[in-house]
């Protein structure tokens, strides 16, 4: 593990470790979202892409320039990527979008859970206020999970079969 990777572990007690994501990891990413599930693609992009393209890829890869970061996560003992996490913040610096992405096969295992309070303390970190994620109203387990974690729904403005979840930090 290098001084960039964090280990973290799910509630199940799977090992993972995280690191940012960079711009060679396009086949990895690829990969990964190959075993996303068809749904879960609709939740994460909100459309019916069955397979993402390389610009999609790119945008899920970005340098971090302080207003755009994506993580990814390895299970610690296969070492295979299990998952991916993504925080863009407004212009302002004070709010942060989130996605998160995991392999079926690992789904239910805390996965979604673990990254999305690392991915608070990143924002945090950063100094943003408040994170949200805008989610499908189909979305029923994401959305119970960040309820869980304190986020709080309301509708969506303009489209009603969308909700944004939101959650303040102690940001300073």
């Amino acid at each position: 593990m290098n001084e960039k990777t964090v280990e973290l572990v799910t509630r199940s007690g799977l090992r993972l470790y995280v690191r940012q994501a960079g711009s060679t990891d396009g086949p990895i990413l690829t990969h990964l979202f190959h075993h996303v599930s068809h749904e879960d693609l609709r939740f994460r992009f909100l459309s019916g892409l069955n397979e993402i393209g390389p610009e999609q890829l790119r945008a899920l890869t970005p340098i971090d320039d302080g207003n755009a970061v994506s993580f990814l996560a390895f299970d610690a003992e296969s070492g295979a990527v299990v998952a991916s996490a993504m925080l863009v913040s407004d212009a302002a610096g004070e709010r942060g979008e989130v996605a998160i992405s995991v392999d079926a096969d690992y789904r239910h295992r805390g996965i979604g859970w673990t990254l999305l309070s690392f991915v608070a303390d990143q924002a945090e970190a950063r100094g943003l206020s408040k994170i949200e994620s805008i989610e499908s109203r189909a979305n029923v387990a994401a959305i119970e999970l960040e309820r869980d974690m304190g986020f709080s729904v309301e509708e969506y403005p303009g489209d009603s079969t969308l909700v944004l979840v939101s959650k303040t930090l102690r940001a300073s």
